[in-house]
């Protein structure tokens, strides 16, 4: 909101006039909210500041970000990052119809899934899958389309906070299989058919791998959302769009008719 005091990000606590005359004043010039930036080695102050009404915000790996409202009725500040995004890829390979499936080491049950991990900041979903079956497979791939999307809250892997688990598929570029044994157990190129079949895998992989058959049976625009690239209403910025494809005359038509 525009009328939201923000202290610099990079400005220490320090320096920071943290009094109640300091709030007083933000109120009579009609501050509604104040945001306090306090990196790590000056945590000291987040007490002095909770005295004063703060509130944590969110906490990165060195600072934490407080709040305090200042303005009528509850709190209208925008909450922090609620979701974590885990990204797999479903690398299909066309010619052979097999598909590259993974077990993990770590897990209490070894069933066959696709390689896949949680989302960086910054980092695009078709990127991350890319990057998450080279890391743990050794295959090199190419993001192809988002195949589908689970929506879990209270995760246990996620701290009681939401989960997004993203499924994307991907075309091979190579197929000599060099797997992380840190991570994985075994990681093989499956008939798809066979994936299909088989009671050793988790339900999404299996409503996946069957969503696959279709699309490779019935041609993969039937279950393809594909991305495209448009420009963001804030000035010089970019956003990606997942949806199933739009015949080009459909992306100039204006009317019903």
């Amino acid at each position: 909101m525009d009328n939201t005091y923000q202290v610099p990000r990079r400005v220490s606590a320090t320096y920071l006039p943290l009094s109640k005359p300091a709030v007083q004043k933000w109120r009579s010039e009609g501050r509604v909210a104040v945001w306090l930036h306090i990196p790590i080695l000056q945590s000291r102050f987040i007490a002095p500041a909770a005295s004063l009404g703060f509130c944590f915000h969110h906490t990165e790996s060195d600072s934490s970000m407080l709040s305090l409202w200042l303005g009528d009725g509850p709190s209208r500040l925008p909450g922090y990052a609620t979701h974590q995004v885990g990204v797999a890829g479903a690398v299909f390979d066309e010619n052979t119809r097999k598909i590259l499936v993974v077990q993990d080491r770590n897990k209490l049950k070894n069933m066959w899934k696709f390689p896949g991990g949680l989302s960086e900041p910054g980092e695009d979903i078709g990127d991350t899958a890319v990057r998450e079956v080279f890391e743990e497979t050794g295959i090199k791939s190419e993001f192809r389309s988002l195949l589908s999307i689970r929506q879990q809250h209270t995760h246990p892997g996620a701290f009681g906070k939401s989960d997004m688990y993203i499924i994307c598929r991907l075309k091979p570029y190579s197929f000599t299989i060099n797997f992380c044994q840190r991570e994985c157990l075994k990681c093989e190129w499956m008939n798809l058919s066979d994936l299909v079949k088989t009671k050793n895998t988790t339900p999404i992989t299996s409503r996946v791998a069957r969503l696959l058959l279709y699309g490779y049976k019935e041609g993969f625009d039937k279950i393809d959302l594909t991305m495209e690239e448009l420009p963001a209403v804030y000035t010089g910025l970019f956003y990606k769009l997942y949806h199933k494809k739009l015949p080009d005359n459909y992306k100039t038509m204006t009317g019903m008719d």
